[in-house]
């Protein structure tokens, strides 16, 4: 099969299985858990930094690492599929996932934890696109919107369930029972999968792109690495450091490299070419700019809702849960909609709703309430169903039958990697603007006004009565409770930025989305 060609289409329709709706089934395991990890995981971070004694500009590696791996691994599983099998392949992806996740649950420090959820991210990024392919193959074509439908469910059910699950485990057991949960459920589908599925070998395979892996592969890691360390607390000298140059550079010299290669071999891992095309180019550019405002702060919530506002890991989770359902129930009317009128005008109205979202997202407080927390989500939730089915029709309203399925498997990669470069960014920036806004307070506190002498004289007595406190001792902790507090709305305006920022650039993305294309070339 040349790789160009999408996965569904190396099948027949007299191939599909008897057994196909258990098929189906060992496939909808594999893929609500590969969703599943990617946000359950969110609710743990403050604890795992409270375990590991490290800050958000460190433990949101535990995200990026995985989208990263995820992403990078994603390209090649088409290749892999057709020379070593799809049974193969996807249990090869699911074996990976629950040793990953097994290994994840005995990390004993935030770099090991890292690297383990980098074995985690390649299982997933095997299990979900050969997990499509498969039920695109097994099924005949007037069965195959309902089983991509169903299939479809089990990721937007982890979407809801995800926070809410993890937030039960974290508060009843430990943030390891996150990855805890992954291991029977794994070795259970592993069993129904080598039970169910059948082999199935592509008959022509051609040579893997091993230049156009590893250089992409080195690209995006230096890249991250850089953008993601700049503001480290080890790196004294910021972007001027020496490691940060040279990650740069080794980044946009792999990326040169990888983007000649990709141009000039037959069979490319990534087909570049496609950027070619009006609508994909600029419909990915779109879906990339919308994974870094849209990832990039999905992280931030739950360790503004726990450690700013002291809701517990299930409380967190809780709020989640109209998320997936809103996007689950909008998705298909959005479907219906895009088919009858211009696809341009769902796509907008969603990123408006996102943008406003985010907008709203940016004026959190130490005392926000929750309904000022859940309306945002409820627009959040609306918004993806709006933009994801839409988008998808744009981008590839003009690709070739033959190249749908790369296309498609592209487009996906190119948001995940968005995805990645936005925790990295606004996490970065996170860092800079809470040192901003810590040293803007600090000077706005004049220890010899009376206003501060007042407060600090009610909090002496507050902790002379209340603590038990020496008269020495009361002061100290007086001025403690104040430095506390100013730490606390430095840490909340800096996720303000952060959401700040994100909205900005929803709402910029609208220009482009103008620019789309939506008649077919030649009609």
């Amino acid at each position: 099969m040349e790789y160009g060609k999408p996965l569904a289409l190396t099948s027949r329709v007299d191939e599909a299985e008897a057994n196909k709706w258990w098929v189906l089934v060992s496939i909808m395991i594999g893929t609500f858990m590969a969703v599943l990890d990617s946000t359950i995981v969110s609710v743990a971070f403050p604890k795992m930094m409270a375990t590991f004694g490290v800050s958000v500009d460190q433990i949101e590696w535990v995200m990026t690492a995985y989208l990263l791996a995820f992403a990078v691994v994603l390209p090649s599983s088409g290749w892999l599929s057709d020379h070593f099998g799809y049974k193969k392949t996807y249990m090869l992806g699911f074996f990976l996932f629950t040793l990953g996740s097994f290994l994840c649950s005995l990390s004993w420090n935030e770099n090991v934890l890292i690297l383990f959820r980098v074995v985690q991210g390649v299982g997933a990024g095997f299990v979900m696109p050969v997990g499509m392919a498969i039920v695109t193959r097994v099924f005949p074509p007037k069965e195959r919107g309902m089983a991509l439908g169903f299939w479809g469910i089990a990721a937007a059910a982890s979407i809801s369930l995800g926070p809410m699950f993890g937030g039960y485990l974290v508060d009843n057991f430990s943030w390891h029972a996150i990855f805890d949960i992954n291991v029977p459920v794994g070795i259970l589908g592993l069993l129904v999968v080598w039970i169910v599925q059948k082999e199935y070998k592509a008959k022509n395979v051609t040579k893997f792109d091993l230049y156009g892996f590893i250089t992409m592969t080195i690209a995006l890691t230096a890249l991250l690495l850089a953008l993601s360390t700049a503001n480290s607390s080890w790196n004294t000298d910021g972007w001027t450091s020496t490691f940060i140059l040279s990650c740069l550079f080794i980044s946009a010299v792999s990326f040169v490299i990888f983007f000649m290669v990709e141009s000039l071999i037959s069979y490319p891992i990534v087909n570049v070419k496609l950027f070619n095309n009006h609508n994909f180019g600029l419909a990915s550019l779109v879906m990339f700019v919308f994974g870094i405002a849209f990832y990039g702060n999905a992280f931030l919530l739950p360790i503004y809702l726990q450690n700013s506002l002291g809701y517990t890991a299930l409380q967190a989770g809780i709020v989640f849960f109209p998320v997936g359902i809103l996007q689950a129930f909008a998705s298909p009317i959005v479907g219906k909609i895009t088919d009858k009128v211009n696809p341009k005008i769902p796509a907008i109205f969603g990123m408006v709703l996102m943008a406003t979202s985010l907008y709203l997202f940016s004026f959190f407080s130490l005392q926000t309430m929750h309904n000022q927390i859940m309306l945002p989500l409820y627009i959040r939730g609306l918004a993806l169903g709006f933009i994801f089915t839409p988008m998808t029709a744009i981008a590839l309203l003009d690709i070739p039958k033959v190249q749908l399925g790369q296309a498609s498997g592209l487009f996906n990669t190119v948001r995940q990697i968005g995805g990645s470069f936005g925790i990295a960014v606004l996490g970065t920036l996170l860092t800079q603007r809470v040192a901003f806004h810590k040293q803007v307070f600090g000077e706005q506190i004049n220890a010899t006004s009376p206003a501060f002498q007042e407060v600090v004289k009610r909090l002496k007595e507050f902790t002379l009565h209340s603590a038990g406190a020496t008269p020495y001792g009361s002061v100290v902790q007086a001025k403690m409770l104040i430095l506390k507090n100013l730490i606390a709305q430095a840490f909340v305006q800096g996720i303000n930025d952060d959401f700040f920022v994100g909205a900005l650039l929803t709402s910029v993305l609208i220009i482009p989305l103008l620019m789309l294309r939506t008649k077919r070339n030649g009609h």
